[in-house]
């Protein structure tokens, strides 16, 4: 497997936009369902771990809680098999966490509707 090339600040997608509201779980869930497989979106940049982090970020709180939902929509995606969670390296403390998507799962792959009694 090649080694994917470096990310630039254009294919960058910030979570809170210079140009008004950034990408949240909506917009992250709306991309996941139109992607193709081995699209990418980055859908932070910089330290997760030390951003969503209450007593240690440096972002106000309400972005930090709407980083703490994207973070785990996008977790939640990775576990039902949407996409890849990767992160690429920017320098010191700084990093791009990138959502891969996957082959959307086929019509068998979606278990069936089990009526409640």
């Amino acid at each position: 497997m090649g080694r994917l090339s470096p990310i630039t600040e254009a294919e960058v997608v910030q979570l809170h936009g210079a140009n008004g509201p950034g990408l949240d779980e909506v917009g992250l869930a709306a991309w996941i369902a139109q992607a193709e497989p081995g699209e990418a979106l980055v859908y932070h940049r910089g330290f997760l771990a030390v951003d969503a982090t209450s007593v240690i970020s440096k972002l106000p709180a309400d972005r930090q809680r709407a980083l703490q939902l994207v973070a785990a929509a996008a977790r939640r995606a990775a576990e039902q098999n949407l996409v890849h969670l990767v992160q690429s390296r920017l320098g010191p403390d700084a990093f791009a966490y990138i959502a891969v998507a996957r082959a959307k799962p086929g019509p068998s792959a979606i278990p069936p509707m089990i009526p409640s009694s």
